[in-house]
């Protein structure tokens, strides 16, 4: 299924600029490219699995939903800060910020909701 490898590279790429930027999250778009790699090839979702600090969280979270209470203060708190710079950018247009907001909170909900073990 190459739309699986396309959408599993795009997010892998976006990925590694995580790496080398501190706002950038590296972890999303890695559970992003694994999951697509699982229906693609597995051989790559593997080695993502396998780096040493990012490789579990992508795995407990794509086998069984878990996000770590750290991991999910970190994407709330990430969120939160996107929800500042959102309300700071686009308030001459409420509809923008509206929709922005609220998906916002519909990830915090989402990542709170998560089991943590």
């Amino acid at each position: 299924m190459w739309i699986w490898r396309i959408i599993g590279g795009v997010a892998f790429v976006l990925g590694v600029f995580g790496l080398a930027l501190p706002v950038w999250p590296t972890t999303v778009f890695w559970i992003i490219a694994a999951f697509a790699f699982a229906r693609s090839n597995p051989a790559w979702r593997d080695w993502i699995y396998a780096r040493p600090i990012i490789g579990p969280t992508v795995k407990n979270f794509n086998e069984r939903g878990i996000l770590s209470r750290t991991g999910k203060i970190a994407a709330v708190t990430g969120m939160a800060a996107s929800g500042v710079i959102m309300a700071l950018t686009l308030r001459a247009w409420p509809p923008a910020l509206i929709a922005g907001l609220a998906a916002l909170v519909m990830g915090s909900f989402y990542v709170i909701s998560r089991p943590e073990r």
